[in-house]
Order: structure tokens, then sequence, then C-alpha cells
């Protein structure tokens, strides 16, 4: 069985607001609301997601948080991907 991952905007940088309407906040379980992520962002996360789906460990901050940061350069949201 394959582990529920969710991501979670956790900080934005920048001045102007998300072009996909995310916030701070803003909670994305992968089985159930892939399709309310913005896809920019679901292209950076799907390497993580698919190492972390098939056992694997992605590269990790030192207090072992997996962190990814949208490519969008008006605002960078950065999500964190956590096991459930």
């Amino acid at each position: 069985m394959k582990p529920k991952l969710k991501l979670t905007l956790v900080e934005q940088k920048g001045t102007h607001g998300c072009h996909h309407g995310h916030k701070v906040g803003d909670v994305f379980h992968f089985d159930t609301d892939r399709d309310k992520l913005c896809p920019m962002a679901m292209h950076v996360a799907f390497p993580y997601l698919d190492i972390l789906r098939y056992g694997g460990t992605p590269p990790a901050a030192a207090d072992g948080t997996i962190k990814f940061c949208c490519p969008d350069s008006d605002v960078i949201n950065v999500f964190r991907i956590e096991v459930e």
C-alpha cells in the first residue's frame, strides 16, 4: 500500500499573490486533492512524491523536513511534504 502524502503551503516569498490562488496554510492530500494543486507546483513536487510513494528517501533539510518551491517568479510558494 502506498503511503498517504500531504502537501502544505508553509511560506510565500515575494510581493505578488499566487496566480493559482494558493495561500499559506493550504493543505493538499495527494490522493484526493492533486487536481487542486497548481500544475507548476505539481510539476516540481512530483519527483519527491514519486520517491516517497515507492519507499525511497528524497532530499531533506537538516531538520528532516521535505520542502520544495514552485517555479513562479512573482511569488515563490514553499510547500512541505509529509507522509501521513
